[in-house]
């Protein structure tokens, strides 16, 4: 993508991960020097969700059982450096406690093995664990957001359950290549906000527990630049390396 042609034709959508990259691998590109951001699409959260039998049933339980047994609380994620592996770090690291983590190739393997018993708790994009949690697979206990999910309105964010300050949405937008002409970006900029607000897309990402987002170029690349400095200090912190 950073080699293509900056003539408005090759896109891609980049997400959270896309700012934690260079923090873990040694790329033939700068994140923020070799992309052009065209507009951030939409948001959405991560839950934090348990196994039924768990014996916890709130962020402060967790944080207390976790301090409690310091290494002896687990949990799962789908693999190093995904949105939800660095959700739980946050939380560790603002919360001071320590839970052994275990990486998973994926979401969905994880998710059985928090159905089995087998994972005590993780953080998950919304849309993979509502129907487990409203089927009673799992229990709820926050979403990571600064405000609650319409798709589980009952259930705390992380700061109304006890951790001050905790935030993390799970982004994604459209990106060019660096260079490419500013009437291009903002013809491209418009021409994907209309797309984005239409009515049967915010309705399909309403279903999904999305928010759509759009903004400017400019404000999309101040969001990309804050959120790699933020997610490398986690990274470096936790010592958190490459799969």
């Amino acid at each position: 993508m950073a080699k293509s042609a900056p003539d408005g034709y090759t896109l891609f959508i980049a997400a959270l991960p896309f700012s934690v990259i260079q923090s873990l691998f040694k790329t033939p590109f700068d994140v923020t020097k070799d992309f052009t951001p065209i507009i951030q699409a939409g948001v959405s959260d991560n839950m934090l969700v348990a196994h039924p039998a768990f014996p916890v049933n709130s962020v402060k339980e967790l944080i207390a059982a976790a301090k409690a047994r310091p290494g002896r609380v687990n949990y799962g994620s789908s693999g190093n450096g995904t949105s939800v592996h660095l959700s739980m770090e946050l939380f560790k690291s603002m919360t001071k406690t320590f839970m052994t983590h275990i990486p998973y190739k994926g979401s969905a393997p994880v998710v059985t093995d928090l159905i089995a018993g087998q994972v005590d708790v993780m953080f998950d994009n919304v849309p993979n664990v509502i129907q487990h949690v409203k089927a009673g697979r799992m229990k709820a206990l926050a979403v990571s957001g600064p405000k609650r999910s319409p798709l589980a309105p009952d259930v705390p964010t992380v700061v109304e359950a006890g951790v001050p300050g905790y935030e993390v949405t799970v982004w994604f937008g459209v990106m060019a290549p660096a260079g490419t002409p500013r009437d291009i970006v903002m013809r491209l900029n418009a021409e994907s906000a209309k797309i984005i607000n239409s009515p049967e897309v915010r309705e399909r990402f309403s279903r999904q527990g999305v928010e759509p987002a759009t903004g400017t170029p400019e404000q999309f690349g101040v969001l990309i630049k804050s959120e790699v400095a933020r997610w490398a200090k986690v990274i470096k912190d936790a010592g958190i390396k490459a799969d």
